[in-house]
């Protein structure tokens, strides 16, 4: 026997502006049956589970032990300004001068997320 993995969970304030955001992040829509106020609100992606964000009472206050890893379409550094101009924040930049490395940004809420390099940087350097 093994278990599946449904949905992604996302503790957050307001359920269905940060699935706004996250819809933006990976240009996939929201359940169509999601509305503003709901306590659930998911986000329906491509394959895989969805991302699923549960309002809570309580905030933030540590670094998160899972976080996502994105592999944008276009290079690192242009979904970097995209992500960071949809309101996302700068929280640590580990990138190399190699071109190897890697971003954390954190979306609204201050949830952390890393931006890595695409399919076609990776393929351009050896490392």
């Amino acid at each position: 026997m093994v278990s599946v993995v449904q949905n992604i969970a996302i503790d957050c304030a307001n359920s269905y502006e940060l699935a706004q955001f996250w819809s933006k992040v990976t240009g996939r829509p929201l359940d169509p049956e999601d509305r503003p106020g709901d306590p659930e609100v998911q986000v329906l992606l491509a394959e895989g589970p969805v991302l699923h964000f549960n309002q809570v009472p309580e905030g933030k206050t540590v670094k998160n032990r899972i976080h996502l890893c994105l592999c944008p379409d276009t290079s690192r550094e242009e979904e970097v300004e995209r992500l960071l101009g949809l309101g996302a924040t700068l929280v640590g930049d580990h990138r190399n001068p190699d071109g190897t490395g890697w971003v954390v940004l954190a979306d609204p809420e201050g949830n952390e997320f890393c931006v890595l390099r695409s399919e076609a940087q990776r393929a351009a350097t050896p490392h």
